[in-house]
């Protein structure tokens, strides 16, 4: 498994004298993404999209490389006890401001759907808890990506 994903990151998304980190800390959003997703029981072709479209714009990756990345989140996800594996590196690599685009992120993903869960919104408090986003913040990047979601 970490062959596979040191096999994409060197071949996709890694310049040249980039820090291992880097590549982690894509791998890390995109199974919080997933993890979103994941919360209602089912992931919906338009949540899987939305997950594909906030790595695409967070991380500036084409079309085949959010695809591949989301397909090792996956893996991870599957072979994850927790959430801590991921939630620790966003804590350290990310600042509050991206931490707060990554909450706002997550909220688009459960709202791509139309249907907004209990379960997504425990799952997205959870992460945001986790990651340390001030409750401030995290109503304010739910609100924005709810208005997103109804086209405002």
């Amino acid at each position: 498994m970490l062959d596979s994903i040191r096999s994409f990151f060197d071949q996709h998304l890694s310049a040249p004298g980039a820090a291992a980190d880097k590549h982690t800390i894509e791998l890390a959003t995109a199974a919080l993404f997933l993890e979103v997703s994941r919360a209602d029981g089912a992931v919906s072709d338009t949540e899987r999209a939305a997950a594909l479209h906030a790595l695409r714009a967070k991380f500036h990756l084409t079309p085949d490389e959010a695809t591949t990345l989301v397909a090792l989140a996956e893996a991870e996800v599957s072979n994850a006890i927790d959430t801590y594996q991921f939630t620790s590196l966003v804590n350290r690599r990310f600042t509050r401001d991206q931490k707060i685009r990554v909450v706002e992120l997550m909220w688009e993903v459960a709202y791509a759907d139309g249907n907004r869960d209990v379960h997504e919104d425990h799952m997205i408090r959870k992460l945001a808890e986790l990651i340390y986003v001030d409750h401030v913040d995290y109503i304010a990047a739910k609100l924005k990506a709810r208005d997103a979601a109804k086209g405002e």
